[in-house]
């Protein structure tokens, strides 16, 4: 027997473990089933090449409950230790790893966001316990040992009658601590950390039915039997190559690592990268629609099939955090804090490489079934324009498949919409005008006016559609995004020709003046137009750059600067100086006749923007009626 001191300077190390990781203390199990599984697969390594003479056989990991005895033993079948190496790996290089760790963590460890304590290893088990056993043998000829350790800088290590192969850690569960002793609670852990970890992790047993004998009478029971209760599956479908997988298999994945997730995503990305750095994994597209605040952190990511964290900020480019899915990267630095992660070189190539993944996906699914993408497209259009909108060398790529829908529901490309509209929709300033509208039924009229012109108008729905049509506008060159109802149609897109009034321009003003007073209402703004004698005679338009800053204020960004967030809306009211209907306002003689023909005119206006609401609507309605009695 031996008995000694651990030779760290930090006498009260211990309860700074404690101490530093409490919020996190859970991560115990993680550390010691990844310890085991590292000593599983370096004994395949080691027999794989001749260096271990024992058969390697089917090894598993063994998690067991003692709650009478309050322990919770991690048994394993891997390389195990002789007394020397316990000496050193337990004694010296694991503790001098775990006071490293808190030295350079003890300033505001808290504060860190530290999302990975690999390396802290095996010490993290006194986070929960009181005191710590290692049974173990050596895969070579030597005696077994024995070591304990209480949690002070004294330990005991003595020779131990173990005969079979492997490690048991046995953790004698501190007072605080005693929900580690709970079925529910290590299941629960097992299946957050391990449940694809590569060696079989047992934990407990399950009974299974078999199927019943061919001469078993219809009442007779099926036959059960007790068989080892597996908690993970060692080879998920990301350690596979793309070519073994159906697209059954890709599915059968989701829903294990969805489980209360009913619906099917619509297509995945396989990754698989060896240089510069290692990297695997599936992304999966899941059905967003309109939704920019789908749920994030749905992304888990792993190192060597363990699992780590759910918050894949800096890893994963921004907007592709609401997909779904795995990312396993060994490469990836994990006891660093958050700011250093999103500042590291290899982090920044990985969420450049897998922003190209997904760009080469999509394109590849756009020029191998465009039907199917386009029936797809409004359900991951707000995926494409976010990373549009954030990632320059995303938005190149997306050139190739980003969709513009029509309000015909047909899907164009960038390259087709412009090759359609060039010779109806060029203004007289040679400037390519894209008409867009966001809302097919409340702008219904003002679609169908431009339609009857023979323009084309896209629908464009998104929440982010202000910010990405001031991208494009700013990538491309003499290109101009006017929504359907900004302005009277013929405004819209100027031509060279313009329309002679009716009116003088003193009539113009007086009516302009009348109008004004009569509607009393500081948002409109009078505006005397000479248009086309078929046109409505009142017209409400939304002035383009306004309205615009004020959807990019409310959407996160943009429209703040300029102050516009929070003014009041703003419109047009834009009076066709043509209509018969004005000039017979200008002609009526009686100021009552008059108001009220521009109060209905005017009421009629805003019903077709859906601005006429509460008291102005019951007026317009009882005005209406006494017009037709």
């Amino acid at each position: 027997m031996s008995t000694g001191k651990i030779n760290v300077s930090v006498e009260n190390i211990f309860p700074l473990i404690k101490k530093f990781l409490y919020s996190d203390h859970e991560i115990f199990l993680r550390e010691l089933i990844s310890n085991a599984t590292d000593a599983t697969l370096k004994l395949k390594h080691l027999t794989s090449i001749g260096e271990s003479k024992v058969e390697y056989g089917n090894p598993i990991i063994e998690v067991k409950i003692d709650k009478e005895g309050k322990k919770l033993h991690v048994i394993d079948q891997g390389l195990g230790m002789t007394a020397e190496e316990v000496e050193k790996y337990i004694n010296q290089v694991a503790f001098s790893g775990a006071e490293e760790f808190l030295n350079k963590y003890e300033d505001g460890a808290k504060d860190t966001g530290i999302i990975g304590h690999f390396g802290l290893g095996f010490y993290s088990a006194f986070m929960v316990a009181e005191k710590v056993e290692i049974i173990t043998k050596s895969h070579k000829d030597e005696p077994a040992a024995h070591w304990t350790c209480d949690g002070s800088p004294e330990f005991t290590l003595v020779e131990a009658d173990k005969t079979d192969r492997g490690s048991e850690i046995i953790l004698h569960i501190a007072e605080d601590s005693t929900e580690f002793l709970e079925e529910s609670r290590i299941t629960e852990l097992l299946t957050k950390y391990n449940k694809f970890m590569p060696v079989p992790i047992k934990f407990g047993t399950k009974t299974e039915t078999l199927p019943k004998p061919e001469d078993a009478k219809e009442e007779d029971p099926a036959p059960t039997q007790e068989v080892d209760n597996i908690i993970n599956n060692p080879t998920p479908a990301w350690t596979k190559q793309p070519a073994d997988l159906e697209d059954a298999d890709y599915k059968s994945f989701y829903r294990e690592l969805y489980p209360m997730q009913f619906e099917e995503p619509l297509f995945n990305i396989h990754l698989n990268v060896d240089y510069p750095f290692n990297l695997t994994g599936i992304l999966y597209f899941p059905k967003l629609g309109q939704d920019m605040n789908a749920q994030k952190d749905r992304i888990q990511l792993y190192q060597n099939q363990v699992f780590v964290t759910d918050n894949v900020e800096g890893i994963v480019p921004d907007f592709l955090t609401m997909l779904r899915g795995v990312i396993d990267s060994p490469d990836i630095p994990l006891n660093v804090s958050r700011s250093y992660l999103q500042a590291d070189g290899a982090v920044k190539k990985i969420a450049g490489y897998i922003t190209r993944k997904v760009a080469d996906k999509l394109k590849s699914l756009f020029t191998n079934d465009r039907e199917d993408f386009e029936k797809k497209w409004n359900d991951i259009k707000v995926v494409i324009e976010y990373g549009m909108l954030s990632e320059e060398k995303f938005f190149e790529k997306a050139d190739k498949f980003a969709l513009y829908p029509t309000v015909d529901d047909t899907y164009l490309t960038w390259e087709e919409l412009e090759a359609k509209i060039k010779d109806t929709q060029t203004d007289k300033d040679d400037k390519l005008v894209v008409l867009y509208a966001s809302d097919k039924d409340a702008q219904h009229a003002y679609i169908q006016r431009a339609k009857d012109k023979g323009y084309e108008v896209l629908l464009l729905d998104s929440p982010i559609v202000s910010h990405l049509i001031q991208k494009i506008e700013t990538t491309k060159e003499n290109v101009s995004f006017v929504r359907v109802d900004g302005d009277h149609v013929d405004n819209l897109i100027k031509k060279e020709d313009t329309q002679i009034s009716k009116l003088s321009d003193e009539e113009k003003e007086a009516l302009k003046t009348v109008i004004t007073e009569s509607i009393a209402d500081s948002s409109y703004t009078v505006q005397m137009e000479a248009m086309d004698s078929n046109a409505a005679p009142f017209i409400i338009t939304q002035p383009e750059f306004i309205r615009r800053m004020k959807e990019m204020q409310q959407s996160g960004g943009g429209g703040g600067m300029f102050g516009m967030g929070n003014m009041p809306d703003m419109y047009n009211l834009v009076v066709n100086a043509n209509h018969e209907l004005v000039s017979e306002i200008l002609n009526t003689k009686t100021a009552k006749k008059k108001e009220r023909l521009i109060k209905q005119s005017f009421d009629l206006a805003k019903l077709s923007q859906n601005l006429l609401k509460g008291e102005e609507l019951t007026n317009f309605i009882n005005r209406s009626y006494g017009m037709i009695k």
